[in-house]
């Protein structure tokens, strides 16, 4: 029976060595999802595999994408059905394939489905942009307020993408965005076996507090300034990619309103709140396995192949 095992969990929790492992145990390739480690150049702020780990296992929908292209679960949900399903796809070489990652809403997109929401045509996105940059998030949200109550009541009025992407259904369709929501699951050609890896609270946060100060050392603001200068020199907001924890800390230091401490204390604080919220999604999930990561082995997932 062809089988997708899942195996997610919070931020920092450590699920890139299980999944190698997994993956040179079972011959397969993995499927990243991860929503910013598509991103080409976003290495170290997004914790990307090494070029060692990506060269001892095939990854797919890593380095795909350049920081301007556009990019959504819904669309990550058509690729990865294709990919793993088609004549030649993924599952016609090994009937059991591997997925690892933390974006809660791209693990649902393959597990569950996303609606069938309307593709954004380019005009409606560029005018939403630009009305973002001179106009900014909250009078978005008090336009959100009007077209659509029901998904304001729901949203998170700090996720900017979420926000700008229920306006662009309004303006395109002439409906609410709550009216393409369906939240039905669709049925799945194949087995999925989702396990998500768990570490008490606190040593968690202490394993985030120490990454984040790992990757300063590796040269994260480096790699901020690089990222950004292109964008700076024309005078241009910054793409919705880089409107993601660590990068947009750093950037408050490249203008020179943070200083370095308190900018890292802040990343590593927001990467926290990130943590919990990922928690909280996935308790919900009554389809999870939960596993100690401190000990999780290929061993304790193997019985659940059966």
């Amino acid at each position: 029976m062809n089988t997708l095992i899942v195996i997610t969990g919070p931020t920092g929790v450590g699920k890139t060595e299980l999944s190698i492992d997994l993956a040179k145990f079972l011959h397969c390739d993995i499927l990243s999802s991860d929503s910013r480690q598509m991103y080409c150049g976003m290495d170290i702020g997004t914790a990307k595999p090494t070029p060692g780990e990506l060269s001892a296992v095939r990854h797919h929908f890593i380095d795909n994408l350049g920081l301007d292209d556009y990019y959504s679960a819904a669309r990550y949900e058509e690729e990865a059905i294709r990919l793993l399903t088609a004549p030649d796809g993924l599952f016609s070489h090994n009937e059991t394939q591997l997925m690892t990652g933390g974006s809660m809403m791209y693990i649902d997109a393959v597990c569950k489905g996303i609606d069938d929401i309307p593709t954004i045509d380019d005009e409606t996105r560029t005018t939403l942009k630009q009305r973002l940059a001179d106009e900014g998030l909250p009078r978005l949200c008090d336009e959100l307020r009007i077209l659509d109550p029901e998904y304001y009541d729901k949203v998170d009025k700090r996720n900017t993408q979420r926000i700008v992407h229920a306006l662009e259904i309004c303006y395109m369709t002439g409906a609410t965005y709550t009216s393409f929501r369906r939240n039905s699951t669709k049925p799945r050609p194949f087995r999925i076996i989702k396990i998500a890896l768990q570490r008490p609270r606190a040593e968690l946060f202490s394993r985030i507090n120490r990454r984040a100060e790992q990757m300063m050392a590796d040269g994260f603001l480096a790699e901020v300034r690089r990222l950004t200068q292109p964008y700076i020199e024309r005078g241009i907001p910054f793409p919705n990619s880089l409107n993601t924890v660590g990068y947009k800390e750093m950037t408050q230091v490249l203008h020179g309103d943070w200083d370095l401490p308190f900018a890292l204390a802040r990343m590593q604080k927001n990467t926290r709140v990130y943590a919990k919220k990922q928690m909280t999604w996935f308790q919900r999930d009554p389809d999870i396995h939960w596993l100690p990561a401190a000990t999780a082995t290929i061993r304790d997932i193997i019985p659940l192949l059966t």
